[in-house]
């Protein structure tokens, strides 16, 4: 069983920048991909950002492109999301995931209850 716990989440102004980190435990969470989902009010949840167990491939979603940056530190078992530029789209409920095998599209099997982030214009 995986655990996964968010923190970081706050009110930012836009043009601001908010990092995000996420705790994971259990066995072998240091050979999952992880990555990072945001839904908003209204929304369906959305692909944010992965990267793979040895960081070695990231991908992002094209609206937060060459403003977030998402890493890991296998030592430690966290995951984080730094997020410059936001912007008030950006605003949703931010999730941290887990999963063996998982892509972009699918194949997530554990999350995180999800940290708030509030951008104001």
């Amino acid at each position: 069983q995986v655990q996964l716990v968010e923190s970081g989440g706050g009110l930012v102004q836009a043009g601001g920048s908010l990092s995000l980190s996420c705790a994971a435990s259990g066995r072998a969470v240091s050979t999952y991909s992880m990555g990072w989902f945001r839904q908003a009010p209204g929304n369906e949840r959305e692909f944010v950002a992965r990267i793979t167990w040895n960081s070695g491939r990231t991908d992002y979603a094209d609206s937060v492109k060459g403003r977030f940056s998402i890493s890991r530190d296998n030592a430690k078992n966290t995951v984080s999301l730094q997020m410059n530029s936001l912007k008030p789209e950006d605003t949703a409920v931010y999730y941290c995931a887990a999963g063996p095998t998982a892509t972009m599209t699918g194949r997530w099997l554990y999350w995180g209850q999800g940290t708030q982030v509030t951008v104001s214009s």
